[in-house]
């Protein structure tokens, strides 16, 4: 080729024109020769796979030889003619086209080479299973690729040669990988059927091995090795991907959930470890937080030595740049938010102290959780310095509050809901227990002192002989539902949880309490509407229950209310405004059972067929069985309402309900134009029999001889009483006794 570039340049330095063209023809045409047998290697390697190891080589030496002698070539029409350019400009313009031709195409042999080379190394790296030193030769004839297509006019059926060559290496070089990969972490899970649950947890074990392989001449550790080499093939992140589910559902989730359930660590020669698990009996129903911690310590200590400590950098031969990232940095983004989700569920959540006693104690929690979180921020698997965990664990007051409220919440619907007639006897003497409550500060209490002296000597200068009874404004003796008692033992016991709670906590629970009173005026007329129009003693009980709250909650609050903080303390602690609504409640329920019961009576009496033309057999025998049916159903219901009702209450409604059936049959008799002899003797029998037993129906108490005093005050409640009693005199007596009367 020198003797070639000799015979080109003139002895004295400048270029024949006509020789120059001759040789750049010449020129061109041992590079389409050469264009040629090029691609004709590359199709035969890699189309048709056809060995040409020695060709290939020649081929490259002869590119090599013409690319010096087109430089060679090149600097002298660019030095040599640039005195001639204008003389010469359109054909030494033509020359140029020509060799800047002849140059494009050295570069595509160029790109050619470079790829051959890659994959030529790649080989080599593959097969002493240095898998970065694959993969880094492997994206360069992946480059050397891309920038053919970026070529126009490279052949394509070249170019699919060597996208389908680069596709083949690729899905070798990750199956490799991923054989290692498993080599790396062997997973034993439970049949899919078994997908959830603490059987298939104990069915689970993890095989970890990190240690150098036995066999190849790798001349590192494979961990890394596979590890950045999965990284530079950009399939790092879906292997550790399904690593993290696999590991959360099969692993961690289940130390979370099941308190039974421990980790089991079994180290096996070499570097390897095998992850199982095992039952432990216990009666917790939730795990403790500091048994979560070490459970989840211990199997992320395991993952941190065997296989994620291991940092991610770029090849060398690629960047020359290490990125400081670690894999366990990697896994526990993919891991945290649903772990420490679980963790709050499953664990936090259930060990929010009861009351708040045991705030002090949960202080320990709060250590624990901040230990959790050092030591995984030392193994890298968790950033950052507060996460919702720890913020979680330390928010434990307003947590506390909260779960509080809505236990109480629970616990009064559930009474609401519970059976109304289980009931028991509230008497004047009964009373609420309420905890000893703290002393108010001092300042107050001077106050109150000074207060209490001036109001004392007051009442000792208009102190009255004759004092009101220490009943009087107790409520009186009756049943209400059992129910209702606790469900005011759970008032008072909120708010004396409020008393000795934070300012936040204390005003939650107060409104909490009231909460509690509003529910019940909604929840237990809906709930039990069936019952209360059907059952007259549930109507009863609930009357005694809804008047038992108001009247208790005419003073709630004042029992309270210097123990509470701001603002409950400056009169905002009160319950004075649902005691209206309690007393209509109760009212509202018991009238429309004595609007049922006086319809039942009225319709009894419908039948007696107007108590007309008795000395029929017929009509006699009706309106007999209609005065019988109605004294039964009063004395069904003074035993049904018997010891429920207040003696008040239960005489006022037998008296109403007996003075409506005696109504009645006054305006039906009174009706009546013509009564013959015997229809007025028999009128008269059927009123003696109301006027004997009648007053039977009184028996608002379960000792017989305590009643006598109420039936005997019947005129009392039966506002008709005394006209009935004249109407059965009228009945007996002659036209001129009726005149003289």
């Amino acid at each position: 080729m020198t003797s070639f570039v000799a015979q080109v340049l003139a002895s004295s330095g400048k270029l024949e024109k006509d020789d120059l063209g001759t040789k750049i023809s010449t020129l061109s045409r041992r590079v389409e020769e050469i264009k040629s047998e090029v691609c004709d290697m590359i199709n035969k390697k890699y189309d048709e796979f056809l060995p040409s190891m020695q060709s290939a080589e020649e081929l490259m030496n002869q590119v090599n030889g013409i690319s010096g002698d087109l430089d060679t070539l090149k600097s002298c029409i660019e030095n040599e003619v640039q005195r001639d350019l204008r003389v010469a400009v359109t054909e030494f313009t033509e020359l140029k086209q020509q060799l800047e031709k002849n140059t494009l195409v050295l570069s595509v042999l160029r790109q050619l080479q470079e790829f051959d080379t890659a994959i030529e190394n790649y080989h080599r790296a593959l097969l002493e299973k240095k898998y970065i030193v694959a993969a880094g030769h492997l994206e360069k004839a992946q480059g050397s690729a891309n920038t053919l297509k970026a070529r126009k006019g490279c052949e394509l059926k070249i170019m699919k040669a060597l996208s389908t060559e680069l596709t083949i290496q690729k899905q070798n070089l990750l199956y490799h990988l991923g054989e290692e990969w498993k080599k790396l972490a062997v997973w034993k899970l439970p049949p899919s059927k078994e997908t959830d649950g603490l059987e298939s947890a104990l069915k689970t074990e993890l095989h970890l091995c990190s240690a150098a392989p036995k066999e190849g001449i790798s001349t590192g550790p494979l961990l890394p090795s596979v590890l950045q080499a999965l990284s530079i093939l950009g399939e790092l992140n879906t292997k550790i991907k399904f690593f993290s589910k696999v590991l959360l559902k099969y692993v961690l989730k289940p130390l979370i959930m099941y308190p039974s359930l421990h980790p089991l660590v079994n180290e096996q020669t070499g570097q390897s470890v095998v992850l199982s698990f095992h039952c432990m009996d216990t009666k917790l129903e939730h795990p403790s937080p500091s048994t979560v911690y070490l459970k989840l310590n211990t199997v992320l200590e395991q993952l941190h030595k065997h296989l994620f400590d291991v940092p991610l950098s770029e090849p060398v031969e690629r960047s020359g740049k290490e990125l400081t990232v670690t894999l366990a940095e990697v896994l526990g983004d993919l891991i945290w938010e649903e772990m420490s989700d679980c963790i709050i569920r499953e664990c936090l959540v259930h060990s929010i102290p009861a009351n708040s006693s045991q705030l002090e104690q949960y202080e320990e929690v709060i250590k624990e959780t901040e230990q959790f979180e050092q030591t995984l921020k030392e193994m890298h698997f968790l950033k950052g310095n507060s996460t919702d965990l720890l913020k979680y664990a330390r928010n434990v007051n307003s947590h506390f509050a909260s779960k509080k409220c809505q236990d109480v919440i629970v616990a009064a619907r559930n009474l609401m809901t519970s059976e109304i007639h289980n009931t028991v006897k509230i008497s004047p003497e009964s009373k609420v227990v309420v905890p000893k409550l703290p002393n108010p500060g001092t300042g107050n209490k001077v106050k109150m002192e000074k207060a209490s002296k001036t109001l004392h000597n007051e009442m000792m200068n208009l102190e009255n002989e004759r004092q009101l009874d220490q009943h009087t404004f107790s409520l009186p003796i009756c049943r209400i539902s059992d129910s209702v008692q606790k469900l005011m033992e759970l008032a008072y016991q909120t708010l004396s949880e409020a008393v000795v709670s934070t300012h936040q906590c204390a005003v939650q629970l107060f409104y909490t309490v009231r909460n509690i009173f509003q529910l019940f005026y909604d929840v237990v007329p809906t709930y039990h509407k069936e019952n209360l129009l059907k059952l007259p003693q549930l109507a009863a009980i609930h009357h005694n229950n809804c008047m038992f709250i108001g009247h208790h909650l005419l003073t709630l609050g004042h029992q309270f209310r210097h123990h509470l903080p701001q603002p409950l303390c400056d009169g905002a602690a009160t319950f004075v405004d649902l005691v209206p609504g309690f007393r209509r409640l109760g009212t509202e329920c018991f009238l429309a059972q004595m609007r049922s019961q006086k319809a039942e009576l009225l319709e009894r009496l419908s039948t007696a067929r107007n108590f007309s033309n008795l000395d029929d057999e017929s009509n006699y025998s009706a309106a007999s069985k209609a005065v019988r049916q109605v004294i039964h159903q009063l004395k069904r219901l003074g035993k049904v309402w018997q010891d429920v009702l207040p003696v008040n209450i239960y005489c006022k409604a037998m008296g109403t309900l007996l003075n409506t059936a005696i109504a009645e049959v006054i305006n039906k008799i009174t009706m009546l134009e013509d009564i013959s002899t015997e229809g007025g003797d028999r009128l008269y029998s059927l009123c003696r029999t109301i006027t004997e037993e009648g007053p039977q129906v009184f028996t608002p108490l379960p000792e017989e001889s305590k009643n006598k005093r109420y039936q005997e005050a019947v005129p009392v409640y039966v506002q008709k009483w005394m006209t009935f009693k004249e109407l059965m005199i009228v009945l007996q007596a002659s036209l001129q006794e009726i005149v003289d009367r």
